[in-house]
């Protein structure tokens, strides 16, 4: 559904930008003949927006969000998107067949339309939330007026989206406040037993968890985040605003008008996740352009090696384990498994043409996944996806193994570089690739992404493990 919905939303803008380049038109040009490079000028930003707008977060959820944050933030990716274009119409030296009378008409239409119907859709979403639908669920863990203040406010701003369905009530001092009984909704479970809180959280699959302690409370946050260690909810810190000269602000972020610490989330800080984004998008593109005629020649010879479609897709978990397609150039003849099993490739493995040997040797068949990390699916650079039966298995006997989904999987990684590629046909093996992805995670920067593409492109194209 989220998938549909980041469609959607990107299928809109690109008409509402095409659409106001017309009206623009009509606005400036009396004769149709008078255009020039307009339109090509106009179908080239519209994809340049594809590709830069959700590097600027245009797409993510604005859920209990300000709406003066989110008219800035898609203003600002309108005008990189706009610079970007002019930069390369100027390089190519066409700048001066696009009417500058028309690009202001235009750059103010289009802009001002993606910030009105975003405005729109948004206060549609709140009278949605406001009437009970859409809603995201969250538990909370909490004693003293902090804890009573944050359900109040949820309950004072139902337009956000968010529902206190439960509350943990720890037995701790019994100096500290509770949250009176008042407070708490009546539609709000009440548990002052974590397992009987965690049995609950896990059954009703809610993602969203918030520690509303002070920090006296050490130990109920410490077995809190234990508890939860190995689930991918987010939980969330919302300490006393007096409290916040501790910490590194930049894990700070503001839910409904409260600072809320990121205890376990994305290891990535938001001007990172940024950098990233922007080098992934601009990485994928310029690779898709330039080895455009590889893939058609490998397209052709997939084709001809044996029956079957070109491309190899398959279910894979991303970021926040959400599951999304993967494309390869196919390897193997086609071939029936059994419902819920998914068998590794071996070595001189008779399903593998002569053809998918060649290119699972030199990592060619990876090369559709550039356009996954288009889409937003995948980084260049993260820890390497596995088939869905897979994650099943290891997550419940490789320690860390559920932290891999926070953030992006990637084309090439850490482990790859260092050997930890092909079959995992012991534990071990797995054990030592995900030692090395959460390396990655811990040690991430921009040089090191780069240092892991070099060798990936010196020494990491052929591996004696990929087969």
């Amino acid at each position: 559904m989220r998938d549909f919905q980041g469609l959607f939303a990107r299928l809109c803008d690109v008409m509402l930008i095409i659409a106001a380049a017309g009206v623009a038109s009509e606005l400036r040009f009396d004769d149709w003949s008078q255009r020039g490079f307009t339109d090509a000028f106009t179908l080239f930003t519209a994809a340049f927006a594809l590709v830069l707008f959700p590097m600027f977060g245009v797409y993510e959820s604005w859920r209990g969000r300000s709406k003066r944050v989110l008219a800035g933030q898609v203003a600002l990716a309108w005008v990189a998107v706009l610079a970007c274009a002019l930069t390369v119409m100027f390089s190519l030296r066409q700048i001066d067949f696009v009417s500058r009378l028309w690009f202001a008409y235009w750059m103010a239409l289009a802009g001002g339309g993606l910030i009105a119907y975003r405005l729109v859709v948004h206060a549609v979403l709140a009278r949605l939330r406001h009437a009970g639908l859409n809603l995201h669920q969250v538990a909370l863990v909490g004693c003293g007026s902090q804890c009573e203040t944050i359900l109040r406010r949820i309950e004072a701003a139902p337009a956000t989206g968010f529902r206190a369905t439960a509350v943990y009530l720890p037995k701790g001092d019994p100096h500290h406040e509770v949250p009176t009984l008042d407070a708490l909704d009546r539609h709000v479970e009440r548990f002052d037993d974590l397992d009987a809180f965690a049995k609950y959280v896990r059954s009703s699959d809610l993602h969203e968890l918030w520690l509303v302690l002070p920090l006296s409370e050490e130990g109920t946050i410490l077995r809190v985040v234990r508890e939860f260690h190995d689930d991918l909810v987010n939980i969330r810190f919302m300490p006393d605003v007096r409290s916040l000269a501790l910490f590194d602000t930049s894990g700070i972020i503001d839910l409904l008008g409260v600072p809320a610490i990121n205890l376990m989330a994305s290891p990535l800080s938001p001007s990172a996740m940024f950098k990233k984004e922007l080098f992934d998008r601009v990485f994928a593109l310029c690779a898709l352009i330039g080895l455009a005629p590889v893939l058609l020649t490998i397209a052709v010879a997939v084709k001809l090696s044996s029956p079957g479609p070109v491309f190899f897709r398959q279910k894979r978990k991303g970021a926040d384990g959400r599951v999304f397609t993967i494309y390869k150039f196919r390897s193997m003849r086609m071939h029936d498994e059994s419902p819920g099993v998914v068998k590794q490739a071996v070595r001189h493995d008779p399903r593998v043409t002569r053809v998918g040997a060649f290119l699972r040797r030199t990592s060619l068949d990876e090369l559709p996944q550039f356009f996954n990390v288009l889409r937003g699916d995948m980084s260049v650079v993260g820890p390497r996806p596995h088939a869905l039966e897979h994650d099943d298995l290891y997550q419940k006997v490789v320690a860390g193994y559920i932290h891999r989904y926070r953030i992006k999987p990637g084309i090439t990684g850490w482990a790859q570089i260092n050997g930890y590629r092909g079959e995992t046909d012991r534990i071990e093996k797995m054990e030592r690739r995900v030692a090395h992805d959460l390396y990655y995670l811990g040690n991430w920067s921009f040089a090191l992404d780069m240092r892991i593409i070099a060798a990936t492109i010196v020494k990491g194209l052929v591996h004696t493990n990929a087969y």
